[in-house]
């Protein structure tokens, strides 16, 4: 396997959104759009999740209002959804085999990655081997328990971004989610930083690439590209 082509995406496999009867899971948009970014650069792109499988879909991603031309590409796409309907179980992925990680958003990585011991070794892993870690809205929170060697978290000192707060409260979910993401991050010690509520906005800092919200990951996956060409 040449590392240097591959590209790992890392989905979220919880589906339920707190104890509202209602579903969660990856945000459709923020998966679509670096997908089609890194296959057409020609990364081979490796799916994976905690428990394998078809991750589940955050079903208002795929409502009429959020829909996308990579998300209509997907739609019409079934050899990339029988890929995703059969992702790699996530404890069997080794972070040597790839040049780089990306995690796509939706609420779901609030419930099972952020405190995954897979998901944190990983990119831990990616970290110090100087790999591309690339994160967007939600997933943002999958850095918050990675440390460093000396035990310091990795989001200290570093510019990052993440839904904000107002975001969240403007979708309702400020007293749903399990914690308000923006909040977290600079409780860890991060640069937290914001362009205008739902705007593109992406920040990158010694090898992390976040951003900010849905309208933010085709422009992540586009710095990522650009990192791993370089």
């Amino acid at each position: 396997m040449n590392a240097k082509n591959n590209v790992l995406m890392v989905l979220t496999s919880h589906d339920q959104l707190g104890d509202t009867g209602e579903k969660t899971g990856f945000w459709l948009e923020e998966f679509a759009a670096p997908y089609y970014q890194l296959i057409d650069a020609g990364y081979n792109v490796t799916l994976a999740s905690p428990l394998g499988g078809q991750p589940p879909l955050d079903p208002k991603s795929a409502e009429t209002d959020f829909q996308t031309d990579d998300t209509r590409r997907f739609e019409s796409d079934e050899k990339s959804q029988a890929v995703l309907a059969d992702t790699t179980k996530l404890s069997l992925v080794k972070a040597d085999d790839y040049a780089a990680v990306f995690y796509p958003g939706g609420h779901g990585p609030m419930w099972d990655l952020t405190h995954d011991q897979h998901s944190i070794a990983l990119i831990s892993t990616f970290i110090e081997q100087n790999k591309p870690v690339a994160v967007v809205c939600h997933s943002t929170s999958v850095l918050l328990n990675v440390v460093d060697k000396d035990g310091i978290a990795i989001v200290k000192d570093k510019n990052i971004t993440g839904f904000t707060n107002s975001e969240e409260a403007a979708v309702q979910l400020t007293d749903i989610v399990p914690f308000l993401l923006e909040d977290e991050l600079i409780k860890q010690g991060a640069k937290y930083l914001k362009g205008e509520d739902w705007s593109e906005f992406v920040v990158e800092d010694n090898g992390i690439i976040s951003g900010q919200n849905p309208a933010s990951s085709s422009v992540v996956a586009k710095r990522l590209v650009n990192l791993l060409t370089k």
